[in-house]
């Protein structure tokens, strides 16, 4: 295609002279380039440059009074997230700075006194102008359009689509909110070529992903390839060279991106929504955000409240109130040269990762105590029973996190004097995330109220300068994309992405379902169908119901649910939005539902039903208080628990409360209130929604697992009363154990058990049981306290009661 089919406006001969001019002056607005001896003045709002399809804008940017940025931000997201910064922690004056492309194609930026804060090449090269693409690469060109330098070889905290993540860059988070200068969170490409998040902070270093508890490759990971690169495509799928691929679950063209190291720690991909201009976090590495090492600081311990916070062990308090980054200091000092008589305080299910001076195996708790006690350097010691006893003493306390499935506890070493007791629970304080997971959109970070607004045209120029403008950025974008396409990468070790999540279509999902043909459940939320995808796998695909069509809504927490792991829930494979029709992809589980085996002939033995008790208590512990956000399930019963081939259990619908539109107190959240017999009685009463209805409905489960019977819709008559089943039982048992009546057991458990079962089991079961039913929901354990309960009785043995006949 030539330039000779284009046809200029006619303008006068002086209109083509003056904007001649205005083309040769310091800036010109709404320009993507900046030519050779011209500046960006920071006392100039609209002196900027624009990429051509106005995606992004550089220039600066201020935070607070008298702080200025060079930096390249979104033009039209919320709150105009900044991308790349130039001088993260040297920021310049709000008067007299500027930012200026030398003759010598050096870009420089320069204070009010004009000391130089920030230069992009020491020497010359050569370049006569500066572009800003539409990638959002700032780049530095000559005449011949080779690229002298650029913005995307010195990433600050972000990564955009098509930006080359190398070894020799760096993902550095900002030290917090309402800062740019650099954090303490590095993603880089290790000595061995792998991916990895490390905390560099004042005090240590340490990394904590990929999971530590693998290796390289358990984690799906490779150290043979040396290419050491990776990037972000346009889709929203992320290839590396050492072999770690994801995609965002709203992978696709069209849709505008970024990969950001957060200043909490946790990696993520975002998506932009362009009606709201908000952001939404479409993918992000760690779910549990307590493993991210330092949040807490040292001695510093991070619980789930449910939200995760940070709090300081018994013994110690906090050493800079609202800056977690100082953690905890201990209010008496322990040291060699003193005296102090000591004791231990226990924490339980409390671990602080590294920092082991000794480890020992099948040791005794005492003996553990000894070793810590004669070593002065000892400041507490970790002891697990998992298997084996194992004894860790630590010489410092970092990285502290508190878990209902650590199989320990900790035992800090305090003086005598100091007022410390085993806590129940850790009261966290000062949430250290919720910012960053819970809001789509960042925090507001500039000001620029007050800077002073030039216009450097009269009003009749505007028709002549912006038809020229027009042409000028048409002429652009065709050179730019004739010029500047998307990389091709071809090294070693790229492949395409098979991710098990996914956003299907829905003539896809109709034809693996046969047109929706075998139903396979059903329920307040939607129909479930089984279906084979194009790959073979097998799913249960749910097609929800009039209730949950909310477009906004879904998306939220489709994002939230497909990003939520554990082996005690059923995996979402993906998900379908289109025109009117909403529908969820999960893995499909052979074995049944629960119900199917513990009230018909699919007997269930007392191993297995213990087991699904104690699975189920750890999922629905992950949902309540370890996940991304509080997920309160609100529909538990044995039809929603469903088991593998090894009767591992899987609970299914979790989070359809959050899909339903959870809210405080509405009365539409009470139209999907669960399955009656299962409900918790303050969804009657009207009263707050919380994680205890899930604990009743849950106590309601394991008292028909031991019994074998439903208790939950019977309804038996005494004379002109009547009581549920259930209460008649609980009420029943309480009675016979506080009358120390000694066959009691025998009464509760299932008879087709002939006797084989455990008793210890059993009795834990059973109180657990009648604890989780309570009406009064403040008498109710929490799950993760229930999985600690079970756990300290799952390696019982199966003995044949004394009271069977």
């Amino acid at each position: 295609m030539g330039f000779q089919s284009l046809s200029f406006p006619k303008f006068p001969t002086f209109l083509v002279v003056l904007v001649s001019l205005l083309l040769c002056c310091e800036t010109l607005k709404t320009q993507n380039l900046l030519r050779g001896g011209s500046s960006l003045s920071v006392e100039d709002a609209s002196d900027v440059l624009t990429s051509p399809d106005k995606t992004f804008t550089c220039g600066f940017y201020g935070l607070g009074e008298n702080a200025y940025w060079f930096s390249i931000w979104f033009t039209s997201s919320k709150d105009r997230t900044v991308v790349w910064t130039a001088n993260r922690d040297r920021p310049v004056n709000g008067q007299g700075s500027k930012v200026t492309l030398r003759r010598n194609g050096v870009m420089i930026l320069t204070d009010v006194d004009d000391s130089v804060i920030w230069t992009s090449n020491i020497t010359s090269t050569g370049a006569d102008r500066a572009e800003l693409w539409d990638t959002g690469n700032l780049v530095l060109t000559n005449a011949h359009g080779t690229i002298l330098w650029q913005s995307f070889d010195y990433p600050t905290d972000t990564l955009l689509p098509n930006q080359l993540f190398t070894k020799s860059t760096q993902l550095i988070s900002r030290l917090g909110k309402g800062s740019y200068a650099s954090g303490h969170f590095i993603l880089y490409f290790d000595n061995d070529n792998v991916l990895r998040l490390m905390y560099d902070g004042p005090d240590i270093s340490s990394v904590y992903w990929p999971d530590l508890d693998y290796n390289v490759f358990q984690n799906g990971r490779t150290t043979y390839n040396s290419t050491r690169i990776a990037f972000l495509d346009e889709t929203g799928s992320f290839l590396s060279s050492d072999k770690w691929e994801f995609r965002a679950f709203d992978v696709g063209l069209g849709i505008k991106r970024r990969l950001t190291m957060d200043d909490d720690g946790n990696l993520r991909v975002y998506s932009l929504n362009n009606s709201t201009g908000s952001w939404m976090i479409s993918w992000q590495a760690i779910m549990e955000q307590c493993k991210v090492h330092g949040i807490c600081g040292r001695n510093g311990i991070c619980v789930y409240t449910p939200e995760p916070k940070c709090s300081c062990p018994p013994g110690y308090e906090i050493t800079e109130p609202g800056n977690w980054n100082k953690g905890c200091k201990p209010k008496i000092n322990i040291t060699c040269s003193n005296s102090l008589q000591l004791k231990f305080v226990k924490v339980e299910k409390v671990d602080f990762y590294g920092f082991d001076l000794n480890y020992s195996t099948d040791t005794s708790i005492e003996s553990c105590k000894k070793s810590c006690l004669d070593d002065c350097q000892c400041e507490a010691f970790s002891y697990r029973l998992n298997g084996e006893a194992r004894c860790y003493t630590k010489s410092a306390l970092f990285n502290g996190y508190r878990s209902p499935t650590f199989p320990g506890s900790i035992y800090l070493k305090l003086p005598v004097s100091v007022e410390a007791s085993e806590p129940n629970d850790l009261n966290g304080t000062d949430p250290i995330c919720q910012d960053s997971i819970f809001v789509m959109g960042s925090p507001s970070m500039y000001d620029t109220t007050g800077k002073r607004v030039r216009w450097a045209y009269m009003y009749w120029f505007a028709l002549a300068v912006g038809a020229i403008e027009v042409i000028f950025l048409l002429l652009g974008w065709w050179f730019l994309y004739r010029r500047h396409g998307v990389p091709s990468l071809v090294e070693d070790g790229y492949r395409a992405l098979s991710s098990q999540f996914k956003r299907f279509n829905y003539a896809e999902l109709k034809k693996a379902t046969k047109n929706f043909k075998e139903e396979i459940g059903r329920g307040a939320s939607g129909v479930v169908f089984k279906g084979v995808l194009a790959d073979e796998r097998v799913v249960a695909v749910k097609r929800l119901g009039d209730l949950y069509q909310g477009e906004e809504v879904f998306w939220a927490e489709v994002s939230t649910i497909g990003t939520i792991y554990h082996m005690n829930l059923v995996t979402m494979w993906g998900f379908c939005s289109e025109g009117t029709h909403r529908l969820l992809v999960y893995e499909y589980v052979e074995n049944q539902s629960l119900d199917k085996h513990i009230f018909s002939s699919g007997f269930l033995g007392w191993k297995e039903r213990f087991k699904v008790a104690l699975g189920t208590a750890k999922g629905l512990a992950y949902l309540h208080h370890e996940c991304l956000e509080w997920v309160i399930h609100c529909d538990v019963k044995p039809e929603n628990i469903l088991l593998d081939d090894d009767f591992e259990p899987k609970i299914a619908d979790f989070g359809l409360a959050k899909l339903s539109k959870r809210g405080s107190y509405s009365s539409e959240f009470s139209q999907i209130r669960g399955t009656k017999g299962y409900m918790a009685p303050e969804w009657a009463l009207n009263l707050p929604i919380t994680a205890k209805v899930d604990v009743y409905s849950y106590g309601v489960v394991i008292l028909e697992m031991v019994k074998g019977v439903r208790l939950s819709n019977s309804v038996v008559e005494d004379g002109e009363t009547q009581e549920s089943e259930l209460t008649r039982y609980t009420r029943l048992v309480k009675r016979k154990i506080q009358c120390g009546e000694n066959t009691w057991i025998e009464d509760v458990v299932d008879p087709r058990l002939n006797g084989k079962f455990s008793e210890k089991q059993v009795v834990t079961l059973v109180e657990v049981g009648i604890s989780c039913v309570e009406e009064d929901r403040n008498k109710r354990p929490t799950m993760d306290l229930v999985v600690q309960t079970l756990s300290e009785c799952e390696t019982e043995s199966e003995v044949p009661s004394p009271y069977n006949h």
